[in-house]
Parts: structure tokens; C-alpha cells; sequence
């Protein structure tokens, strides 16, 4: 029998490996793929987009799909991937140029070929099936154990819970849905279907989220009434106008299968790729791309549950698209003996007002995160890395405290481990999830309605406020409205 059916030699035996299916393959569901494959228990089955193939998607650098993948594949690499980075610029904002690569089915399917057929005497390998339409791939992929999300924020739910009720595990890219009352949906479905389920927020996974919650849970800064969040996210177009002109959709895109849910409008390239997130219809935002990180190490350092009323501010707010910069204002309730606590977001460029108080503070990053407790304040990176006690002078004598918090096998390694039968849940899964799904969507939600939102969330209703109630659960384009449904 053949060495590599037993599983020796550094490969997985065959019925220990988990066979997965890429929906979405754009520029971060590329990146996404690659990192599984690189996991030796993963086979990558099935591919699935809207897009063939496109040479429009952002990287963050110059060669970053063409390096990445020569690497994945080692020797010499094939003569196609030198053409999966292109020279030509991308600008998404007047200060961020960035370069175009390739992506979409037929790349990724490329990719994947090519990676499992160097293990082929043949040296060629031909299993990995390509779909544009998920429900598609849903019911001829018989053998597909679960499902990676890779798609606009507008589409997560719909294929999840497609996927999940199919008894299928998953993996979704950040934020885990669009609307609130979609994020409620998830979770439900995720904790009756029982399989494996995990948010693409790698933070949750690491040793500075372990840290940072241990400190505070000793009670080294008291107990924390006020946290402070900003970014300088959105590095892609906000504040626009809907465009009024109607260019030939481009060939190897379906425009409508793209919509799906959302409401039917013309193509534009303002929409995508990339920047949809700008998009009401498509995306959640600066808060909805990058909240998602530093909001999830929030609720467990403070292990907060969704808030009760949100206020909103911004630049001038358009009809159609994200503004520029927003402020955000979060309250939530006492948990048995830990304070109410006011959480403030700031982006687009914002930055929150110094406190004399703290003693001597270096100018801010970018990107950062801040505790206020009564005893003092923890300033740290934007997930929690690097954290630093203030002021200073008042800690100099500070012992961080034994840890008492299990560590993680890795992001990724919970998910599939959670789906080949390990009995810890993922971190990330939906159901801790979809609660601050629901907090950073009800930010949008507040900025969108105009007004402060008194927030009642085991009834799901913004106290009388109508406007906010139906941006908590938008209406679905047919015919996929039935997915939702409970």
C-alpha cells in the first residue's frame, strides 16, 4: 500500500482531510485560499465566483499574488503566475496608489491545480471544479465538507446558511454579515445545525488578546468604564455619488448574480472590486471592514454583550454611500459587578481628544485602542498588541499577571480541527459573533437613521424608531429572500 495512503511521510491520509469549497476567490478570498492550502489536512475541491477572471484587484504590493503564490509552489513556477501581478496602478484614495492583480475562478483554479499536481508522477492534476453560482456548487459538490466565504459583506448570510443547512461547516470572511437581523439569523442556524463555524478575525486567536484580557480581568487598571477605538480606515472611495451613467458590464462577470440581494442597479466600476465596501447596498463601511478586529477583543477584555443605546456623527452623510468619517458612541449595560461602559469610534481619519490625566502620551498611531479604568488606562495597538500601562509614573512596579487563559492552536487550526470533530467551538464562531456583528452594524444603523438609538435587543427593536428598524432588517431582492427566512 502506498506510503501517502497511511498518511506517512507529511501528508494527511485521505479520509483525515477536509475537503473545502472557495466561494468568493477576489483578492482576499485569494489570500484566504492560499493560507489553506498551505494546511496539510485541507483538500481544496471546488471553486466558486461571479467573476472568471479579472486583473482590477487591489494588492497590497507591488507583486503580492505573483510572489505568494511562486512561493506556495516552490522550483520553478509555471510561466502564468509571473502574469498574476500586473504594473498597472490602482488609485482608491487621493493618497493610496496601490498595483492590479489577477483573480476570479480560473486563476484560483490554476492554483490549485498546479499545487496538488506537483505530488502527480504526471505532474499535472485536474480535480478542482469551478462554479459561478453557489447554490450550484452546493448541490453538485456532493463531497465538500465546508465552505469558505470569500464574497462582498452582501452576500455572506445568504451563502452560509445556504451552506450550513446542508450540514456543511464554515468559514466567513469579516463582518460576519450585513444587517442585523442577518447576524441573529447566522447564529441561529449555526447552533441548530451544530456544525463548525468562524469568523475570519485572527486577532481573537492571539497571545496579545490573551494578555491584554488577563491584565484587565486582574484588575490592574480598575474596573473600565470608557474605551476609546480609531482607525484610519476607509482606504477606498467614500462620500460619493451614485454615478448616472451605465458602462458595458465587463465580459466573464455576471452583474446580476453579483447584486443578488442587494437592489438592481446599472453596472458601475465605482462598485467594484473592492470598493463596494464604500457602498450601503454592498458594504458595512470603515466600522463594519475593521471594527470587526478591535470590537471582538473589546467584548472579550470586557465581556460586554450588544448595546443599549448608539449615537452617530459624520462628515455629510450621502444617500448611497458610506460618508468619509464618522464618530460612533456605544453604551452598554452593568454585567453583574463590572460598570456600564461607553465605547467611542472614531474613523476617517479622527482621532480621539489626549487626556491630561494619563500623564505624557506619545503621538497617537494611526490605529489604536484605549481602556479607561478607574484606576488607570491600558494604550495598546488596534486588536490589543503592545499594551502599555498609563500613566506610567503609577505603574512602574507592575508584575503582569500569571496566565490563566487557554491559547489557541491558531485560527485557522480551530476551524478545521472543530470540523474534523474537536470538541472546542471556535473562537470566532457565529454564535459569539453575530453579538458584535450586531453592535458595529447597529453603528451604521444609527449613522444611516440620523438618530440616537435606544436599543432593545431581545425584542430586535430600536425602541420608535422606524427608520432604524428597517435598516435592522433590509428588505432582499427575490429570489433570495427565502434563505433568510426562519
Amino acid at each position: 500500500m502506498p506510503s501517502h495512503v497511511l498518511g506517512r511521510g507529511g501528508t494527511a491520509a485521505p479520509n483525515s482531510r477536509l475537503n473545502l469549497a472557495f466561494i468568493g476567490v477576489g483578492s482576499q478570498g485569494l489570500r484566504v485560499l492560499l493560507n489553506f492550502l498551505r494546511q496539510p489536512d485541507v483538500q481544496a475541491v471546488s471553486v466558486c465566483d461571479v467573476v472568471t477572471e479579472r486583473d482590477d484587484y487591489p494588492q497590497w504590493g507591488e507583486r503580492e499574488f505573483r510572489d505568494a503564490v511562486a512561493t506556495l509552489l516552490g522550483g520553478s513556477a509555471p510561466a502564468w503566475v509571473e502574469a498574476l501581478s500586473t504594473r498597472r496602478p490602482i488609485r482608491l484614495t487621493r493618497t493610496l496608489t496601490v498595483t492590479a492583480g489577477v483573480a476570479g475562478t480560473e486563476p484560483c483554479r490554476r492554483i490549485i491545480n498546479a499545487y496538488y499536481g506537483r505530488n502527480k508522477a504526471s505532474g499535472s492534476y485536474r480535480g478542482c471544479t469551478a462554479h459561478a453560482d453557489f447554490r450550484e456548487l452546493l448541490a453538485k459538490e456532493t463531497d465538500v465538507d465546508g465552505v469558505v466565504v470569500g464574497t462582498p459583506d452582501h452576500w455572506h448570510a445568504l451563502i452560509a446558511i445556504a451552506a450550513m443547512e446542508r450540514g456543511k461547516h464554515v468559514y466567513c470572511q469579516k463582518p460576519m454579515t450585513h444587517s442585523v437581523a442577518e447576524a441573529r439569523r447566522m447564529a441561529e442556524v449555526a447552533r441548530a445545525t451544530a456544525v463548525a463555524t468562524q469568523v475570519a478575525v485572527g486577532p481573537q486567536a492571539a497571545e496579545s488578546t490573551r494578555v491584554l484580557c488577563e491584565w484587565i480581568a486582574s484588575g490592574a487598571i480598575g474596573p473600565v468604564r470608557e474605551v476609546v477605538n480609531w482607525s484610519n480606515r476607509p482606504v477606498w472611495p467614500q462620500g460619493l455619488e451614485r454615478p448616472t451613467d451605465a458602462p458595458a458590464v465587463p465580459r466573464g462577470l455576471d452583474w446580476d448574480l453579483w447584486l443578488g440581494p442587494a437592489p438592481a442597479r446599472p453596472f458601475h466600476p465605482v462598485y467594484l472590486p473592492f470598493v463596494w465596501r464604500g457602498w450601503y447596498d454592498f458594504g458595512c463601511g470603515a466600522i463594519g471592514d475593521m471594527g470587526c478586529y478591535s470590537f471582538d477583543v473589546i467584548f472579550r477584555a470586557l465581556q460586554l454583550t450588544p448595546p443599549t443605546r448608539i449615537e452617530a456623527s459624520s462628515s455629510e452623510l450621502m444617500d448611497d454611500c458610506f460618508p468619509k468619517a464618522c464618530l460612533m458612541r456605544f453604551q452598554f449595560p452593568a454585567r453583574g459587578d463590572r460598570p456600564p461602559v461607553i465605547l467611542t469610534w472614531y474613523d476617517g481619519g479622527l482621532l480621539p481628544p489626549l487626556l491630561d490625566r494619563l500623564g505624557p502620551i506619545p503621538a497617537l498611531d494611526k490605529e489604536g485602542l484605549l481602556f479607561l479604568g478607574d484606576r488607570g488606562a491600558i494604550l495598546c495597538g488596534f486588536t490589543g498588541e503592545n499594551p502599555r500601562l498609563l500613566p506610567e509614573a503609577a505603574f512602574r512596579d507592575f508584575t503582569p499577571p500569571p496566565k490563566s487563559l487557554p491559547r489557541s492552536i491558531g485560527h485557522d487550526r480551530e476551524w478545521i480541527e472543530a470540523c474534523k470533530g474537536a470538541a472546542a467551538k471556535p473562537g470566532a464562531n457565529f454564535e459569539f459573533s453575530s453579538a458584535v456583528t450586531e453592535t458595529i452594524l447597529l453603528g451604521n444603523v444609527a449613522l444611516r437613521a440620523g438618530q440616537r438609538i435606544e436599543w432593545d435587543t431581545a425584542a430586535m427593536k430600536a425602541g420608535k424608531n422606524p427608520a432604524a428598524d428597517r435598516l435592522v432588517n433590509p428588505p432582499c431582492r427575490a429570489p433570495w429572500r427565502g434563505i433568510l427566512a426562519p
